[in-house]
Order: C-alpha cells, then sequence, then structure tokens
C-alpha cells in the first residue's frame, strides 16, 4: 500500500490518530515505525557525505539508535525526569482533541469485532484507551447506536431509580414527621417496612417531590474532644437532671435519667416535683435492678451527687456497691454529651409540644417516650441501629420480650395521651332512623337499610381508658431524706443516744420536802 492509499478506518480516524514525525512530513506512528530509513548511497560528494546532484542544503535521514549498548545512559542528578513534553504542530494538536460522532465509533467498534485482537492492541493501533473501547462497546449492548452519542448522553434524564412502593413510602414518613432527615427515613425504612434506600436516595425522591434545601446561617464552632465510649454494656453510666414546666399547673419538674454509656439505653429515669438526692437514690436502684449495676458512673458537680464537705448519699451508694464514681470537670457539658444530646431529643420530640393533665400523666407518658426511644427509633451514631440492639446484642430473647411488651403506637401515647373517644350521632328523620359519626377529619352515615358508604358505625375495639404503665424502670421517691448535719469538734453522734440510757437508768434524786 502506497502512502497516499488508506483504508475506510484510516480515513475516518486521520484526524484523531496521534502521528509523529518522519523525513517525509506527517505520518500516522503505526506507519512511521515501520518506514524503512534509507541508507546513504555510495554515489554521493566526496568528503561531504551527500547525493550526487542534490542541493547541499538537504540532510540525509540518518537512524541514530538512543540505547547504543541496551541500556539507557546514566543520569548524573538526582532529579527524575521532569513532565513529558514535547512541540507538536496543529494538525497533530486538532487529532488529539477531534471529538468522533457516533458513526465514526460504530464504524471503530465493527473494525474491532472484525479484527479480534485484544482491546490493548486495537487501541493502540488507532490510538484510544482500552478503557473508552469497553465504555463504548458497554454502551452499545446496553443501549444500542444511541448509547454512542455523547450529546445524548448528557440530555438523559437523572430520575430516582426506587420502586414506586419505596417512594410513596418515603413521601408519606416525611409528611407525617416533617423534622426527619434522609438518614432518619433512610434507617427507619430499613428497620420497619425492610424497604433499602440509601440517604442520597431519599433525597433525590424528596427533590423530585418539590422539596428544597434549606440553608441555615452556622457559627464556627471551636475545636474540641470529639467523643469517647465504652465497649461494652453496663461499663459505665451517664446520668444528669432537666426540668421543665408542667403548663397546665404552672408547676416545675425535674427529671432525672441514666444512660448506658455504650448503647445510649435508658437503664432508668424517674420524675419529681424537687431536685433531690432521694430522686437520684430511687432511680439509680431501679436501674440497678432492671438491667444490672455498672463499673463506673459519670455524673456532673450536682448537689445531688457531690457535695464539697463529706460524702454525698449517692456516692455511699456507689461505694458499698463497689461502682467507681467519675466526676466532670466544672463547665464542661461536653463531657455529659450523650445524656444531653437525650435531653434534646425528648424536648423537640415529645415535651415541646406535650400537655400533661397531672404529675402521674407526665411521669407514664415520658416513660412510653423513653421506650420508644429505647426499643424503635433507630439512632445515627448507632448506625442505624436502636440502643436496645445494641444493649441486649449478647441476649435476643431478653430483647424480643421486652419489645413484646412495648406499645406499637408508644410515641402517640408520649405525645398525645389517651386517644379520645370517637363522635357519633343517631336519630331519626320522619321516622327513618339514621346515624352519623365521624373517624378523622371525615363524616359518614348509614341509612336505613344498613347501607354505609365508607366504614362501620361501632369501632373494632374499644379505646383504652388509661395510659399503660412503660416498660423502663422508673424510680419513685416516698420518703425525702434528712439532711445531714456534721457534728461540732469534741462530739458524737452517738451522744445523745448515750445521754438517753444514762436518764432511763440514773433517775434524779428526790429534792428535800418532796413526798415519796
Amino acid at each position: 500500500m502506497s502512502s497516499q492509499e488508506f483504508s475506510p478506518l484510516q480515513e475516518t480516524l486521520a484526524g484523531a490518530i496521534p502521528a509523529q514525525r518522519s523525513g517525509d512530513g506527517i505520518a500516522p506512528a503505526n506507519e512511521s515505525a515501520n518506514l524503512p530509513v534509507t541508507p546513504i548511497p555510495p554515489d554521493t560528494d566526496e568528503g561531504l557525505g551527500m547525493p550526487a546532484g542534490e542541493p547541499d542544503n538537504e540532510v540525509p535521514s540518518v537512524p541514530i539508535n538512543p540505547r547504543p549498548f541496551g541500556v539507557s545512559p546514566v543520569r548524573l542528578s538526582g532529579r527524575g525526569p521532569g513532565p513529558g513534553k514535547r512541540l507538536v504542530s496543529p494538525q497533530e494538536a486538532a487529532a488529539s482533541t477531534r471529538q468522533l460522532s457516533p458513526e465514526q465509533k460504530l464504524l471503530i467498534l465493527d473494525t474491532w469485532q472484525r479484527s479480534g485482537l485484544p482491546a490493548t492492541d486495537f487501541g493502540s493501533m488507532i490510538g484510544l484507551n482500552k478503557q473508552t473501547l469497553y465504555a463504548w462497546r458497554r454502551r452499545f449492548e446496553t443501549l444500542g447506536p444511541a448509547g454512542l452519542d455523547d450529546a445524548a448522553k448528557k440530555r438523559m434524564p437523572m430520575g430516582s431509580k426506587l420502586p414506586e412502593l419505596t417512594k410513596r413510602t418515603i413521601l408519606m414518613l416525611k409528611k407525617a414527621n416533617a423534622d426527619w432527615g434522609c438518614q432518619r427515613i433512610s434507617d427507619v425504612l430499613y428497620r420497619g417496612p425492610g424497604l433499602p434506600a440509601s440517604a442520597g436516595a431519599v433525597a433525590r425522591v424528596l427533590k423530585e417531590a418539590g422539596y428544597i434545601t434549606e440553608e441555615l446561617p452556622t457559627k464556627p464552632h471551636p475545636d474540641h474532644v470529639r467523643s469517647f465510649e465504652r465497649a461494652t454494656p453496663n461499663q459505665l453510666w451517664q446520668t444528669d437532671l432537666f426540668t421543665f414546666i408542667l403548663k397546665r399547673q404552672n408547676r416545675r419538674l425535674y427529671l432525672v435519667a441514666f444512660m448506658d454509656d455504650h448503647s445510649r439505653f435508658i437503664t432508668g429515669y424517674g420524675l419529681h416535683a424537687s431536685q433531690s438526692a432521694s430522686l437520684v437514690l430511687e432511680v439509680f436502684r431501679a436501674g440497678v435492678t432492671s438491667c444490672g449495676a455498672p463499673q463506673e458512673v459519670l455524673t456532673d458537680n450536682g448537689a445531688q451527687y457531690v457535695t464539697w464537705r463529706g460524702t454525698s448519699h449517692f456516692a455511699k451508694e456507689l461505694q458499698k456497691r463497689g461502682i467507681k464514681h467519675i466526676v466532670a470537670s466544672p463547665r464542661k457539658p461536653r463531657t455529659l454529651g450523650k445524656v444531653e444530646r437525650f435531653w434534646g431529643t425528648l424536648w423537640r420530640e415529645c415535651l415541646e409540644a406535650a400537655v400533661f393533665l397531672d404529675l402521674e400523666d407526665a411521669r407514664r407518658r415520658i416513660g412510653h417516650f423513653i421506650d420508644y426511644y429505647n426499643f424503635r427509633r433507630p439512632h445515627q451514631s448507632l448506625d442505624g441501629l436502636t440502643p436496645a440492639d445494641r444493649f441486649f446484642g449478647a441476649a435476643p430473647q431478653v430483647l424480643q420480650t421486652l419489645k413484646a411488651r412495648v406499645n406499637a403506637n408508644a410515641l402517640d401515647l408520649a405525645r398525645n395521651g389517651v386517644p379520645k373517644t370517637p363522635f357519633y350521632l343517631t336519630g331519626q328523620v320522619g321516622d327513618k332512623p339514621f346515624s352519623v359519626h365521624a373517624e378523622g377529619e371525615r363524616v359518614f352515615m348509614i341509612a336505613e337499610d344498613g347501607q354505609r358508604k365508607e366504614v362501620d358505625l361501632t369501632p373494632s375495639a374499644p379505646p383504652p381508658t388509661e395510659i399503660p404503665a412503660p416498660v423502663c424502670a422508673q424510680g419513685i421517691v416516698t420518703t425525702e431524706l434528712a439532711d445531714e448535719v456534721e457534728p461540732p469538734p469534741g462530739a458524737s453522734p452517738l451522744d445523745e443516744g448515750l445521754q438517753h440510757l444514762a436518764d432511763e437508768f440514773n433517775p434524779p434524786a428526790a429534792e428535800e420536802g418532796d413526798v415519796p
């Protein structure tokens, strides 16, 4: 084949194949490597090495071997070679940046298939990477010839590929819980209906439904110690107090809770009208009875836990049980960050909107929210698990028993209390009886012949008359502890008892004039 004849494939790739310099100008790389080097003819001008009859300004093509001894020359400098750069002609630059049409790509794939060569060898012949060939073939097998059009690829819609059932479930969860994020919805889908959807897929579905991302202003926070976590359950408990106002009675209440550091499981709680050491002790004893004793307890410097003089009742309780007491540094709330985070969750999801009837109603409904937090609410720091999943990881049968006791509507009971009795009305119009009742926000009527449109008049099950007891251990204060008073120097707590005994056995002597 002469240098002026090209195959159809070469004509197609005339602008896309890298070229190399040779004595005859610009030629494709796969042809310049096979061009023979013309030796110097014997009839040259004497002493000049030039062909006879040729001008003196032309230089013959003499091959130069860059590795005359079979190895690369030794570098005298310690630095390696710089980045590969070379000067190219405008034709070569245009060839390296030329975009191929779908017809040209199809011709290349057809030629590659007919050649039977590996992608690496065929790609080196036409100046293409093997990954490019594989990508073209994969798009051609999936989408046909339209997959080779780069412009059509950019115009392809990038919508969500989740099943319609999963999309509807995501939208229903977001509508019912407007404050839930994408990761929270993803965790609930995985644990509940078993519909796998990543946080990014949930965000894509919400965006297609019209939800937009709201940019909230933030403030830079100083760096701090990230976090700590014990390796096993009951290795460390955290405890703290929280206060809020009972709205109907305008009365301040105090809530104390103990949380397992490893699993975030609430082992016990208590609600009382005062923040006393008795409340802390009752809750701690109830938690130990229900979940076992911890090895360590982490508290702040509150008067219920620590006293500046002597030993507090709580510290004595820990000493009797052989439990180590760890006290956080003053003005360092991040040390108790896990239980502080629980207070925020309790306030946002329950206490902020709930209206309690009295102290007993508040105790039960807060207990139901703690049950929901322990057994049903997925925790992001636990990789979507609930605190009970990690706390009872070694005892699944205990976990199943406790889950069976937790009410399915624990969160609704905590937020709204006992459901109200549904409205219904019955009567007669012109000797024709009828009945009207409401279910939710809709009203239904039943005629004389018994025909109804949607639901039955009689409810399927009577509503509960009172809130059931929660599962979480609860401490209730029955008697307050008396404040201990340190005796003065030289005195003993036994002096009063000894004086009483002395008065009993040694009555005072009778005075003169007294009649025995």
